[in-house]
C-alpha cells in the first residue's frame, strides 16, 4: 500500500511540473511573438524551444524555477536571429532580441 501512495505522489508532482512548464512555454511563446510584431519583424517556426531550467531566488526569498527560452526571427526573410527571454515563475526578468521592440517600448515609457 505505501508503494501506491508513492507513486501516485511521484504521478502527481510529475503531472504538475510538466503543466507548469507548458504553461510556461505558451507564456514566452506570447512575449516572444509579441515582441516580434511590436518590432515589425517576422517570428520564425512560431515557436520557442527550452535553453535552460535551473533554480533561482525569488524577490521574497523563496526557491524559484527560472526558464530559459529560444526563438528566432528574421527581419528581412532571408536571415535569422536568435532571441532570448528568462520567466521566472511565469514572470519575465530578461529579454534579449529584436532591437526595435526595445526602442518601441522605451518610446512608450512615460518622461
Amino acid at each position: 500500500m505505501p508503494t501506491l501512495l508513492i507513486l501516485m505522489i511521484v504521478g502527481a508532482a510529475a503531472f504538475f511540473f510538466f503543466t507548469a512548464a507548458r504553461a510556461a512555454a505558451e507564456r514566452a511563446a506570447e512575449i516572444g511573438r509579441d515582441a516580434c510584431a511590436a518590432a515589425g519583424v517576422q517570428w520564425l517556426d512560431q515557436s520557442v524551444h527550452g535553453a535552460g531550467l535551473r533554480l533561482r531566488r525569488k524577490d521574497n526569498g523563496w526557491l524559484g524555477l527560472e526558464r530559459r527560452f529560444r526563438f528566432e526571427y528574421s527581419s528581412d526573410g532571408h536571415d535569422r536571429h536568435i532571441g532570448q527571454l528568462v520567466l521566472l515563475d511565469g514572470r519575465l526578468i530578461g529579454f534579449s532580441g529584436p532591437t526595435r521592440a526595445a526602442q518601441s517600448v522605451v518610446q512608450q515609457l512615460p518622461n
